[in-house]
């Protein structure tokens, strides 16, 4: 059998069998480029082309704390509805007669319903703050990323001490917002080039 000239580069190498390729490389030993050819860049582990490195999707984590952003921007809707009822509540029932002449409920009624509107203002303002956080995920840079950990640590502590029973699904989902928002993936995607348009 003949090999042909072993110098030509582009015959077929002494040692193989017609009809195969490449030599098999050794057990735990990675495969070569073939013919002088690199080997592929790795790729990266965020997928996609871009700058090495760079997540081009928002890590899973990330859209998590997303959405209990808009969870909690809703309860805060929902809480700021009915402390507006109360307000109204508190105002229609100042003027009821049977509870004209009960001086302590009257005291309470002068201030109250300001400071249940003002309440209520407070708690809608927050949930508007969770729903532009979270709808700034996508675009925000590290700054989105800061206000987020600093607004989930205030509402964890808020939904701690003074409002315990219901603000316990808040507090679980604040401080979700700061651990995801937190760790390294998330860090790499606030900080991540941006193209200009």
């Amino acid at each position: 059998m003949s090999f042909g000239d072993p110098n030509n580069p582009y015959g077929q190498q002494q040692g193989q069998q017609p009809g195969y390729g490449h030599p098999q490389a050794p057990q735990g030993v990675p495969p070569q480029g073939g013919y002088g050819y690199p080997a592929a860049p790795p790729v990266s582990p965020y997928g996609g082309p871009g700058y090495p490195g760079v997540p081009t999707e928002m890590p899973g984590g990330l859209k998590a704390a997303r959405v209990m952003l808009f969870v909690i921007g809703g309860f805060q809707v929902i809480g700021a509805i009915f402390a507006a009822l109360a307000a109204v509540g508190v105002s229609a029932a100042k003027n009821d007669p049977a509870l004209k002449d009960d001086v302590q409920f009257q005291e309470i009624a002068d201030w109250a319903p300001g400071l249940v509107w003002g309440v209520a203002l407070a708690i809608l303002a927050w949930g508007v703050l969770a729903i532009v956080l979270g709808a700034k995920f996508g675009s925000g840079g590290n700054g989105i990323r800061v206000t987020a950990i600093v607004f989930g640590i205030i509402t964890a502590v808020l939904g701690i001490y003074p409002f315990v029973v219901v603000g316990l699904a808040h507090t679980v989902m604040a401080i979700l917002v700061v651990v995801f928002a937190a760790k390294s993936d998330g860090a790499a995607w606030f900080n991540r080039h941006r193209q200009q348009f």
